[in-house]
């Protein structure tokens, strides 16, 4: 046998070097020290995602934790304006620069990036996936103790592209009351199955209104089924969400850091551990 170059692209042998799963991990910046990297992820767009995101954010900044969160929702960027944040990202010579908010959270979007905010983001999906390894890669995130990962809905090319990329430790599934839970569920734990992601467990948004006379519970969308189907997936519910149009006038005003959120501050203590 001749000697190994280690060029598996001229060789037929199948030696060891051959049978190792290949890596697509990009490499963090000298900059950068991100101990725990979590996703928050649907199987469909519109039911809170993004707001789970800003939430455990700004819950663990305000638990003392270091914290950033990496928008990549690159065609439906929302991310800036709930924290309030307008002006655009700068760079040094080596790394594009993180907008940081009020409480101290770091935050990268591209919608930082445009010259209008209100400019469509027409791009295919590679080119798409190439932002938000740009976004892991050249990035100076500094010292965090998280980084959330606000994903795009389903589980098409940047989702395969961040599970990939990115050295996810777990990920936060986010769902609604309504029939199609289970499938919404499902999609996106089969697809953490496929990536070897680990399920951190789910969060219901929209799960129940309280009427501010008497107090009861309203199910809006319908009776819940989110403990049964958390039950039959052997994963955790993290908390269920209300509709709150207090949340909304504050995530609309670029105050998502002044939301009370009780629901998730177990998930959040767990997270401190």
């Amino acid at each position: 046998m001749s000697e190994c170059t280690h060029d598996c692209s001229t060789c037929s042998q199948n030696c060891s070097d051959r049978e190792k799963p290949q890596s697509f991990l990009k490499p963090m910046n000298k900059y950068s020290n991100i101990k725990k990297v979590i996703g928050v992820v649907s199987g469909k767009g519109g039911v809170g995602k993004s707001l789970v995101s800003c939430l455990l954010a700004s819950k663990c900044a305000r638990a003392g934790l270091k914290v950033g969160v990496l928008d990549a929702d690159v065609t439906g960027p929302s991310v800036p304006k709930s924290f309030g944040i307008n002006t655009r990202a700068m760079q040094d010579d080596e790394c594009l620069l993180p907008n940081v908010t009020n409480g101290g959270i770091k935050i990268m979007s591209i919608n930082l990036l445009l010259e209008d905010v209100n400019s469509p983001v027409v791009w295919r999906g590679p080119v798409i996936s190439g932002v938000i390894e740009q976004f892991w890669t050249d990035v100076r995130w500094g010292e965090l103790d998280y980084l959330f990962v606000d994903m795009p809905p389903g589980t098409g090319d940047v989702a395969l592209t961040v599970f990939q990329s990115l050295p996810i430790d777990g990920i936060v599934i986010v769902s609604t009351p309504q029939d199609l839970v289970k499938m919404i569920v499902n999609k996106a734990l089969n697809m953490a199955k496929m990536m070897n992601v680990p399920v951190l467990g789910l969060v219901e948004n929209m799960s129940y209104y309280t009427c501010p006379d008497c107090g009861k519970k309203l199910e809006i969308f319908g009776k819940s089924t989110i403990d049964e189907t958390a039950a039959q997936l052997n994963i955790p519910v993290l908390a269920k969400l209300p509709i709150n149009p207090e949340i909304n006038r504050l995530v609309d005003s670029g105050k998502i850091e002044e939301v009370e959120c009780c629901e998730l501050n177990a998930f959040i203590e767990a997270l401190k551990m």
